[in-house]
């Protein structure tokens, strides 16, 4: 007999994708380049100059993706709309990307499946690159406008619209660490991109509520848990107070609590800048919203120096280090545990997500009535396939049934989340990796574009049917 409950029937099990990373058909029907077009070009970006220009072959092969959805139970589709797709120049709508969008969203309602779009996973359109990018402000007012744009086409049947995935990767990957698209390397143009992104996500929630109050809006943001190697060191409390700073109240206190972190501020005094923010910006920024996606995938120990001298070591980092994500805290580094890793070389650690979602809940959403889902977690895995393609990952298995049975312990204490998104549906382009990790529960072959289900997809399509984890009984 089961000695736990199955998840509480409603609670939506998906599957997740982006655009660049599935879509292939990079010029076809308009589509403009992005960001990441460009980055994939340059030498040396991408492992083994890799692209997106074919990808999945999703743009072409979407019907049958919605049918092997079917085959696997999925609840939900989330999927991210490509701006270019949409707005070539960033600006000027081409009506042959929304059909595209149309269309998946008519397959999936007629498969049962809802659709959650994420209106923006990183693909900025590089006309908008070559106006500023995201450290521009003006790239705020174009969002909104596309926006609204894709709710014209969709919002008749699409009721679920995610503003941003991770705008953490995009800011400080992007504009501090060189190391995702567009590869810039100056950490106050990463400060102003993370804002203007902020402010972007809140803008737009407010003209789309305008529209329909109706709509259940929010964003995506990935969480860090950074845990001090040293829990007796002053030095790595901070460094982990730092990071938890930076990657996490950065983004969740400016858009539940109207501020950003006052200590936060202060670590990035000497890099603020000072017209960054304006009148009313906070006020748009807190607009509220009613979903919280969470992205979660490992946790880090972080080391530093001495609080003391921080801000000199700070600064050394920065003229002396290679470029870093770490804006402001350039002398903090994560350190190895000896723990399991996926294939990434990332910790595994299933507990840390259901600390983490009591956390939110406790601090920042549920007075809030902000609903959680698990928009993105799992894992690279070596998969070995046999000889007719087939990959018995028991890895990936064991590292999804630990995180979802901490996902229940956290709801059991308390926490409202509401739904399960595995990241990913199908192997696909790992933005600077290239085609190297595989995340999908379904495997491609990328010579083929076959698909073959890996045994995680028949693990998943079994849970998503029953709503139990193996050796539970399922939902009465």
């Amino acid at each position: 007999m089961a000695t736990t409950s199955a998840f509480p029937s409603g609670f939506l099990f998906g599957s997740a994708t982006a655009a660049y990373q599935i879509e292939g058909a990079a010029h076809e029907d308009g589509r403009g380049d992005c960001i990441w077009d460009t980055f994939a070009a340059t030498p040396g970006a991408v492992l083994g100059g890799q692209n997106g220009e074919v990808a999945c072959d999703h743009y072409h092969r979407m019907p049958q993706d919605v049918q092997l959805m079917r085959s696997l139970n999925l609840g939900a589709y989330r999927f991210s709309i490509s701006w270019p797709r949409v707005c070539p120049d960033g600006r000027t709508v081409d009506p042959r990307g929304l059909d595209f969008y149309s269309r998946l969203v008519d397959e999936l309602l007629e498969q049962d499946i809802v659709p959650w779009v994420t209106l923006y996973h990183w693909d900025l359109p590089q006309a908008l690159e070559d106006a500023g990018g995201w450290p521009a402000r003006d790239t705020v007012e174009r969002f909104t406008d596309y926006a609204l744009t894709v709710h014209d086409r969709l919002g008749d049947r699409v009721q679920k619209l995610t503003t941003l995935n991770e705008p953490w990767c995009s800011a400080f990957l992007g504009y501090a660490a060189g190391v995702h698209a567009p590869g810039r390397t100056v950490p106050s143009d990463a400060l102003r991109a993370a804002h203007h992104l902020l402010l972007a996500h809140g803008r737009a929630v407010k003209a789309l509520r305008e529209r329909d109050p109706q709509l259940e809006l929010g964003l995506t943001l990935n969480f860090a848990d950074a845990q001090p190697q040293r829990p007796d060191s002053p030095a790595d409390q901070d460094a982990a107070r730092r990071i938890d700073g930076l990657a996490n109240r950065y983004f969740i206190e400016p858009i539940v609590r109207g501020a950003y972190a006052e200590d936060v501020l202060e670590d990035l005094a000497e890099l603020w800048p000072e017209d960054l923010v304006q009148d009313g910006d906070m006020e748009d920024i807190s607009t509220p919203i009613d979903v919280l996606g969470v992205n979660f995938y490992s946790g880090t120990a972080v080391t530093g120096c001495d609080p003391a001298v921080a801000p000199d070591a700070a600064r050394q980092a920065r003229t002396y280090d290679q470029p870093t994500p770490n804006v402001g805290s350039e002398h903090v580094r994560s350190v190895r545990r000896g723990l399991p890793v996926t294939h990434m070389g990332w910790e595994i650690g299933p507990q840390w997500l259901g600390d983490l979602l009591l956390r939110l809940h406790r601090d920042y959403t549920g007075d809030a009535g902000i609903r959680l889902y698990v928009t993105e977690n799992g894992a690279a895995m070596p998969d070995l396939a046999d000889e007719d393609g087939a990959v018995d990952d028991q890895d990936r298995i064991a590292y999804l049934d630990g995180h979802l049975r901490a996902v229940r312990e956290a709801m059991e204490q308390g926490a409202d989340v509401r739904g399960y998104f595995v990241w990913s549906l199908l192997d696909n382009y790992e933005w600077a990796f290239g085609y190297t990790k595989r995340f999908g529960i379904v495997r491609v072959d990328y010579d083929t574009q076959r698909r073959i289900p890996k045994a995680s997809a028949r693990w998943f399509a079994d849970l998503a049917a029953s709503g139990a984890l193996p050796g539970e009984g399922g939902r009465g």
